[in-house]
């Protein structure tokens, strides 16, 4: 495999250390400014839903801009946006801090992914694809766990002056050995809109909005949720992020395995067992031992509900895969916004130990989305939508 896939997986595990880093420092946070843990929460649901509204449309107003510096200008946006967290006076200057370079969230992933799969023969792209999609879990594995730990041994500032390094390095390693890449003609915003046209496209989107929720509505506040109901300390909370982690980066590989036989019969069983743990975490979170069991086979499961989202949106827009890459990292941003918020609400009216039921009840209305099945449109009605978008 290329250097260059690595080296755009690691902006990737930057870029996702950034995002997810709050995960952990959440209660840190509310303390510090004073405010409660759902409001400390739309640092991450804020993050995601500025990327939800924006993120097809920063993609498709980037596409005439060469590739690598188009990934060096969001990672630069990253460092800057980490620095000015850590200054940051109160909670109103720490939120635009985090909403601004949510803009190039979708611009970094969506031409990584591309470019990924364009520099390796056909067979080696769902490799290149997963190395890049790996960064979602590498970044779980450390970033979020190395974040926790630097807030508790330091402060919550250190947390993101160590997110703003990481980014650094992916940004200094991306300028220095990624080539030029110049724009191609398939970029070009009408030949990537003629793929909108497809139903099932939107059905499989609408089906990652709600994962996701179902997904982050417990995810998002884990840290707190250990902190209440499994009674642990800072180092102790670190240590869980490292378990869940650690398991998916081996779930991310399984899951490429399992999706490479059967998409849709790997998609429900991780609906059905990402239901299941959320239930063990509700019977058993207040014991030590069994929800660091829980945690790791928590950890296994949830990353691969990225690449089963990932590779059902692609399949539906094998022409247009930045435009496909967007909408995904869109989507499924608006699930992480939609997540956090219901699951904000679960907690501020039924405690934070009842926050799991909101996410299991929006796994099984997935699940149900999963049997929804549009057949594609003929090769006429296709050729007549692409026509029609190219003359707009």
């Amino acid at each position: 495999m290329k250097r260059s896939i690595f080296i755009l997986a690691l902006g990737g595990f930057g870029i996702i250390t950034t995002e997810f880093s709050v995960i952990g420092i959440l209660p840190v946070i509310a303390k510090e400014f004073q405010i409660s843990i759902d409001t400390a929460g739309w640092l991450l649901s804020g993050f995601a839903l500025t990327i939800a509204v924006t993120g097809p449309f920063t993609v498709l107003l980037t596409s005439r801009i060469n590739r690598k510096w188009l990934m060096a200008g969001a990672l630069s946006l990253f460092v800057l946006s980490n620095i000015a967290s850590a200054l940051a006076p109160n909670f109103t200057v720490l939120m635009i801090a985090r909403i601004v370079p949510a803009l190039m969230h979708p611009v970094f992933w969506s031409v990584a992914i591309a470019a990924a799969s364009r520099q390796v023969a056909p067979k080696d792209v769902p490799k290149a694809v997963a190395i890049i999609m790996g960064a979602i879990s590498i970044g779980t594995v450390l970033g979020v766990p190395l974040t926790t730990y630097i807030a508790d041994l330091v402060n919550w500032q250190a947390a993101f002056i160590a997110a703003g390094v990481i980014n650094l390095i992916g940004l200094s390693a991306l300028v220095t050995y990624i080539p030029s890449m110049p724009v191609t003609g398939k970029s070009a915003p009408q030949h990537q809109i003629s793929a909108l046209a497809n139903p099932q496209l939107w059905v499989n989107l609408l089906a990652t909005i709600i994962m996701i929720s179902g997904m982050f509505s417990t995810y998002g506040y884990l840290a707190a949720f250990l902190s209440k109901v499994s009674l642990m300390n800072g180092k102790e909370i670190s240590l869980m992020l490292l378990l869940f982690g650690g398991a998916s980066v081996a779930g991310n590989w399984l899951a490429g395995v399992l999706l490479s036989k059967n998409v849709m019969l790997t998609t429900r069983l991780f609906i059905v067992a990402l239901i299941g743990v959320h239930m063990l975490a509700y019977f058993f979170g207040g014991h030590f031992t069994p929800i660091a069991i829980i945690i790791t086979l928590w950890g296994l499961i949830h990353t691969g509900g990225f690449l089963i989202c990932q590779t059902r949106i692609t399949a539906e827009a094998p022409d247009a895969p930045e435009l496909a890459t967007s909408l995904m990292v869109s989507f499924g941003n608006a699930g992480f916004a939609l997540g956090s918020f219901l699951g904000g609400i679960m907690i501020t009216r039924l405690g934070i130990q009842h926050v799991v039921w909101m996410s299991i009840l929006l796994l099984l209305l997935t699940l149900v989305l999963s049997f929804i099945s549009i057949k594609k449109r003929t090769a006429e009605t296709a050729m007549l939508a692409k026509g029609a978008a190219i003359a707009v």
